[in-house]
C-alpha cells in the first residue's frame, strides 16, 4: 500500500527530536553536525534563544489575521529590508517558488503598465532552479522535473549561464526580464562572475529589460553580504528571497524598486498566509541577528577558514574530491566518486550535507557556525574520506569524472 506521506521524497532513515545551534539530535540518541541547515534555510541555527523567545511570545498573542488587516510585524520587516537593500517595496509570501512566481508577475506587469504589454518573455539560464510550481518548472527548464506534467508554460527562454554573448542574442522586443541566480545552488554551486553580472545590468539598462534576481538560496547573509549581488556592485530591479529569511519558518519575499512595485496595485496579487504575524516575527528575529554589528564580517571569516581547510582536504583526497566551489557559506565540493556515495559516508561520520547537480556535495551550515565547528566539520569529512578509501581498497567504486 502507498504510505500515508506521498512518496515524493527519498528520505534518509533519520528523525530528529531536537536541535541546538549547528547540532541535531536523533530520536535514537545520535548527534549530527548540521551542514545541511534545512537546505540553506536554518540561517541562525536550531533553537536560537532569540528566535525561540520571539516566536513563543508571538504565538501567545496572534498567529494569523490575513492581509485584510494591518500587520505591524510585516510593516517592520519590510521597512528593515528596504533600509538594507536596493528595494523600495516588499511583498511577502510563503516560499521561494511563490516569490519567483511573484517576481515574474511583477516584471510582466511593470512592462505592461509602462506601455509594453508585448514584453512577456523571461530569459532564464541553463542549470537554473526556480521552484516546483508549473510555471517555475518551465523557468527552471530541467526536462527531468517537467516530465509528466504536460506542455511547459510558455514565455520562458533559456541561454547558457555566464555567457553574455548568448544573452544579448536572445533579447527580442518581447523580452520582459532576465531572471537568474547569482549563484546556481541546485545545479552545483555555480557562481556568476562579477563581470558577467555587471554586463547583464548594463544590458538591461540599454534595452529596457528588467533584471530579476533569484536569491532564494544565496541571499540573506549566505555569502557574507546580506544579498549575493552586492559582491558585484550591482542592483536588480526586482528580487526574490526566502529560505534563510525565516530561519526555518516558511516565508518568501519579492523585493522591488518603486518603478516596478508601484504597478502592483490593489487586487493584482495576493496570498492568504503570506506575511502573517508569526512568519514576520521569525524573519525579524533573523534580521536582529544578521544585522547586528560585525555579524556578516564573522560569516566571511568563517567562510575563509572553511575555504582554506577544504582546499587542503581536496588536495589531499584527489580520488574523492575534484574541486571546491562557492562563495561565503554556500560551498560545493565536486566529487570524483558518485556524490550520493560521498554524502552517505559523511552521514556515517555524523555530518549532514546536501547533494547538488554536477556531482557536487553542498555544505551550507548555519551562519552562526563557530570556528571550532568549522574545523570539526572538516575533521568529519576526513573521516568520510577514510571510510571511502577503505571501501575503495576492498571494492572498486567507479569514478564519475
Amino acid at each position: 500500500m502507498i504510505p500515508a506521506l506521498t512518496p515524493t521524497y527519498n528520505r534518509a532513515p533519520l528523525a530528529f527530536e531536537r536541535g541546538e545551534g549547528a547540532w541535531l539530535y536523533t530520536t535514537d540518541g545520535r548527534r549530527f553536525l548540521d551542514f545541511a541547515a534545512g537546505i540553506a534555510t536554518c540561517s541562525i541555527g536550531h533553537a536560537h534563544p532569540h528566535m525561540v523567545k520571539e516566536l513563543s511570545e508571538q504565538v501567545g498573542r496572534v498567529m494569523h489575521v490575513s492581509n485584510l488587516f494591518q500587520i505591524p510585524q510585516a510593516t517592520r520587516l519590510a521597512e528593515r529590508l528596504v533600509a538594507n537593500s536596493f528595494a523600495d517595496s516588499v511583498f511577502f509570501c510563503n516560499s521561494g517558488a511563490e516569490a519567483n512566481e511573484g517576481m515574474v508577475k511583477f516584471a510582466r506587469r511593470a512592462q505592461a503598465m509602462s506601455g509594453h504589454p508585448e514584453r512577456t518573455d523571461i530569459i532564464c539560464m541553463d542549470g537554473a532552479f526556480h521552484g516546483r510550481t508549473l510555471a517555475m518548472l518551465s523557468a527552471t527548464g530541467n526536462p527531468k522535473y517537467l516530465e509528466g506534467f504536460g506542455a511547459p508554460v510558455p514565455g520562458f527562454v533559456h541561454v547558457p549561464f555566464n555567457d553574455i554573448t548568448a544573452l544579448k542574442a536572445a533579447i527580442t522586443p518581447q523580452t520582459a526580464a532576465i531572471m537568474l541566480e547569482p549563484i546556481q545552488g541546485e545545479s552545483g554551486i555555480k557562481v556568476a562572475s562579477p563581470e558577467y553580472l555587471k554586463a547583464v545590468r548594463a544590458l538591461c539598462d540599454e534595452t529596457g529589460v528588467l533584471l530579476a534576481l533569484d536569491e532564494v538560496q544565496c541571499g540573506v547573509g549566505r555569502t557574507g553580504k546580506l544579498f549575493a549581488h552586492e559582491w558585484a556592485g550591482i542592483t536588480p530591479d526586482v528580487m526574490s528571497a526566502a529560505k534563510g529569511l525565516g530561519g526555518g519558518f516558511p516565508i518568501g519575499a519579492v523585493l522591488a524598486t518603486e518603478a516596478v512595485a508601484k504597478n502592483m496595485t490593489a487586487g493584482t496579487h495576493g496570498t492568504t498566509f503570506g506575511g502573517n504575524p508569526l512568519a514576520c516575527t521569525a524573519a525579524n528575529a533573523v534580521l536582529d541577528v544578521l544585522l547586528a554589528p560585525g555579524f556578516l564580517e564573522q560569516v566571511r571569516s568563517r567562510a575563509a577558514l572553511l575555504d582554506g581547510l577544504l582546499d587542503e582536504l581536496v588536495q589531499s583526497a584527489p580520488t574523492i574530491f575534484a574541486e571546491r566551489r562557492g562563495l561565503g557559506l554556500l560551498i560545493g565540493l565536486r566529487c570524483v566518486l558518485p556524490v550520493g556515495t560521498v554524502q552517505a559516508a559523511a552521514q556515517d561520520a555524523d555530518l549532514l550535507c546536501v547533494t547538488a547537480g554536477d556531482n557536487v556535495l553542498r555544505l551550507v551550515p548555519p551562519l552562526t557556525i563557530s570556528e571550532d565547528e568549522c574545523r570539526e566539520a572538516v575533521s568529519r569529512l576526513k573521516k568520510a574520506v577514510q571510510i571511502l578509501t577503505n571501501t575503495q581498497n576492498n571494492k572498486t567504486l567507479e569514478p564519475t569524472l
